[in-house]
């Protein structure tokens, strides 16, 4: 049993063979502390395709499964999660990760190629979007999302602003003029954003949320996340944003982010998690589309959720199986347990154990 062998890899550095092609852009049971149970190992090989801000994440989790799972073979494009998507309604991968919940006209499409069954939305990670800055003499930046918004938007146009004062009081700020940078390709970082902004500065962000950024508001565009922290490193007076795992790569400085408290939250995993704990279920069943709540009151409110979109039924046995045996593994304590150390957020357990029972139902 997986279950078991998985157990054995306690403590253990979990190392492997590795089958994860990165094409993207970007390079991201049950409470007891104990793998979730689950069924044999399947000595097969699936091919997956999806989310690039997981790839990181399901880099470490092929290599903790295959430690176990002996002839187990996951083939991950991290491809992006639109295209993801379309693979997995194309029955070319049998299961995809997308950083969005399918959206109501990819449902249809979606169910219809689980054939006996829907297609499930089962968050599996989450992961904090650092607000990165370079900005000389200046260590501790502290912002509301109405500044953000601002800055983002053109609107504010120098560090000196009365805005970015207000929030940083004490602080002496320069002159320099502010160059925001943000992702030219289509993001789900910029989608999650976009859609944090609009839900807590509608005053400031006009533009909609989604993954592509309004050209409207300006600013240079770069592509990845490593793009933008690139840009970030080689530029005075720049600002942008990315996942943690990006900041602290590039040792780049994070600025604290207001949440509905009103309190400043600095970027980590862990209050990242605090932040998602407070999101909702908005699918039926065992689908597990999450509405986030962006005015969180505790941790830190800038964060996505990126899910696994797999079918409830209707796959091919081999396939079904090796997918239920995977996310079982992913979705175990051990499983999250690696992910803080990549800088994502592990699911909180009030959101885990919905995926863990989802799981334990496909077939």
């Amino acid at each position: 049993m997986i279950g078991t062998r998985l157990a054995a890899l306690g403590g253990v550095a979990l190392v492997g063979a590795l089958s994860l092609t990165a094409c993207g852009s970007d390079d991201n049971g049950g409470g007891s502390g104990k793998p979730a149970a689950s069924g044999d190992c399947v000595k097969s090989t699936v091919n997956a395709a999806g989310s690039s801000a997981q790839a990181n994440a399901m880099s470490e989790w092929i290599k903790g499964y295959q430690q176990s799972c002996a002839g187990a073979n996951v083939n991950y494009n991290a491809s992006g999660s639109g295209a993801g998507v379309q693979a997995f309604t194309g029955g070319q991968v049998a299961f995809a990760g997308s950083d969005s919940a399918l959206k109501p006209e990819e449902h249809g499409p979606a169910d219809a190629r689980c054939k006996t069954g829907k297609a499930l939305d089962l968050p599996m990670v989450g992961g904090p979007i650092a607000i990165i800055y370079n900005l000389k003499g200046v260590d501790n930046l502290q912002l509301t999302p109405a500044t953000i918004a601002g800055i983002f938007a053109g609107k504010i146009k120098t560090w000196n602003d009365p805005a970015l004062a207000k929030d940083n009081s004490g602080v002496k700020l320069p002159a320099t003029p502010i160059k925001p940078l943000h992702r030219s390709d289509d993001s789900g970082t910029t989608d999650n954003l976009t859609k944090f902004l609009l839900a807590t500065a509608p005053d400031a962000w006009k533009f909609p949320g989604g993954k592509t950024f309004p050209a409207a508001a300006g600013g240079q565009g770069l592509k990845g996340s490593d793009g933008v922290s690139t840009g970030i490193k080689q530029g005075d007076g720049t600002i942008g944003y990315a996942e943690l795992s990006y900041a602290t790569n590039g040792k780049l400085q994070t600025a604290k982010v207001q949440n509905g408290a009103g309190d400043f939250s600095e970027v980590s995993s862990d209050a990242a998690s605090k932040a998602i704990a407070g999101a909702q279920v908005s699918g039926q069943g065992n689908d597990l589309a999450l509405t986030l709540d962006y005015k969180a009151k505790d941790g830190y409110p800038v964060v996505l959720v990126t899910y696994e979109i797999a079918c409830e039924k209707g796959l091919p046995k081999e396939q079904a199986d090796f997918v239920k045996s995977f996310l079982t593994y992913t979705s175990s304590q051990q499983g999250q347990s690696i992910l803080s150390g990549l800088g994502y957020a592990p699911l909180p357990d009030s959101i885990l154990t919905k995926v863990q029972a989802a799981v334990k139902g496909l077939s």
